[in-house]
């Protein structure tokens, strides 16, 4: 109670409330596109192959290729969108980042985390109440993947998820302001990898919106251990990177001056041949007999 009393009279509570609103309606924004996506998908296979492969698989490569893109141009446009606001998360598991690296306080963190997963049982139900059918874009393991696989594949692919958002949007740079293509394009990536395997949550919310509109499976946990261990494991990669001072390994990576470009190679090769000359003439005029 005593916290509560003390968030109730921060100075910035207002603003906190104000951008866990936001938060919410980029949530549902995101998701609605996803599993929107993802839905349609889903029932064309209902139609040709019936429902219990539309649900269990197995399915065609350019299904999940649909699926791995509507995603990653989803968080694409979403996350772009909302960027100059609250920064696009739309996944508790960013937050949870967020919060450890220190960028966000914790009060915002439960703000946002409790937005994330309103905006995705929203998203769930208007995809349920537009579409005709079931709601069939509930995560599972895929056919022959048991939980401890299934577990491994969500915690390392959240972990590259995070890893790209720490690196191209929470450590700034000039490519700052491009972070959400980077990281749509890694979210594609991921879903391609781990989609046929564990429906490519890496995103609490995600799994936790479709569970709340169309039930809860036993698998369910797995969709939450997975992307929060992840996001610990990412965390921890890139405080030792700040802590051993990456940016010194390649100091002019980032510099957009030509000068800073390498120097022409054949005036490299030529300086080279002209350095073995001048040694090979000073070692026989130093091996000269004297008049």
């Amino acid at each position: 109670m005593a916290l509560l009393r003390h968030w109730a009279s921060h100075p910035r509570l207002n603003e906190d409330l104000r951008a866990a609103s936001i938060e919410l309606i980029g949530t549902t924004v995101f998701l609605l596109l996803a599993l929107g996506a993802i839905q349609s998908a889903k029932l064309s296979v209902v139609a040709t192959q019936g429902l219990q492969v539309a649900e269990y698989g197995p399915h065609s490569i350019d299904h999940n290729v649909y699926i791995s893109a509507a995603a990653g141009v989803a968080l694409l446009g979403s996350a772009w969108m909302f960027y100059r606001t609250t920064g696009g998360l739309f996944n508790p598991s960013v937050s949870l980042a967020l919060r450890l690296i220190g960028q966000i306080s914790t009060r915002r963190f439960v703000f946002y985390v409790v937005a994330q997963l309103i905006g995705a049982v929203v998203a769930s139900a208007l995809i349920l109440g537009l579409t005709p059918g079931p709601l069939l874009v509930k995560n599972k393991l895929g056919e022959g993947v048991n939980m401890v696989q299934g577990l491994f594949i969500e915690v390392i692919c959240t972990a590259i998820l995070l890893l790209s958002i720490l690196m191209l949007a929470a450590e700034k740079s000039q490519a700052t302001p491009f972070a959400p293509v980077g990281i749509s394009m890694t979210l594609f990536a991921c879903h391609m990898f781990a989609v046929t395997f564990t429906g490519a949550s890496l995103n609490p919310a995600r799994s936790f919106g479709p569970s709340v509109v169309a039930g809860f499976g036993k698998e369910h946990w797995i969709y939450w251990i997975g992307p929060l261990l992840g996001s610990c494991l990412s965390v921890a990669f890139y405080a030792w990177l700040k802590h051993t001072r990456y940016w010194t390994i390649n100091p002019n990576q980032m510099e957009t001056q030509h000068k800073y470009s390498p120097e022409d190679p054949i005036n490299e090769v030529e300086r080279g041949v002209r350095d073995d000359e001048a040694k090979s003439g000073a070692k026989r005029h130093h091996g000269a007999p004297d008049a």
